[in-house]
């Protein structure tokens, strides 16, 4: 327990918070061009090939790789992508994850589950 004398004499130091996306300049999206998609293999106990664009944000002039959720996808070099924070706890260095459904990079369409995450309609049956 801290006494009145101690927190009088020197205050405690303000925790400071290191920013998880800072590509992202504080703002929730923002556009990028994929410069080359590859795939990447995942940390140990996973085994997948994940599917990863190397993507150019152009307003920062920065470069870095996005996560592509979901099955599939018809994306080429120069397509444009909205790149969003959240990182991919099995791929080392994945800090952000492009939206599916906007701009170049089309809905997953054979999703019937979360299909706000990846870009669906509701399935007519």
């Amino acid at each position: 327990m801290v006494s009145f004398w101690q927190i009088t004499k020197k205050l405690r130091p303000k925790k400071t918070y290191k920013n998880k996306t800072p590509l992202l300049k504080n703002c929730p999206q923002k556009k990028a061009y994929c410069l080359k998609l590859l795939t990447k293999a995942p940390k140990k106990p996973h085994s997948a090939r994940r599917r990863v664009a190397h993507v150019l944000i152009p307003s920062i002039k920065r470069k870095t790789y996005c996560y592509l959720p979901a099955k599939g996808h018809t994306l080429q070099k120069h397509s444009v992508v909205l790149i969003r924070g959240g990182r991919r706890r099995d791929i080392p260095g994945m800090k952000y994850t492009a939206i599916r459904g906007k701009f170049d990079f089309t809905g997953a369409y054979d999703m019937r589950n979360s299909r706000s995450k990846y870009g669906c309609r509701k399935p007519h049956n």
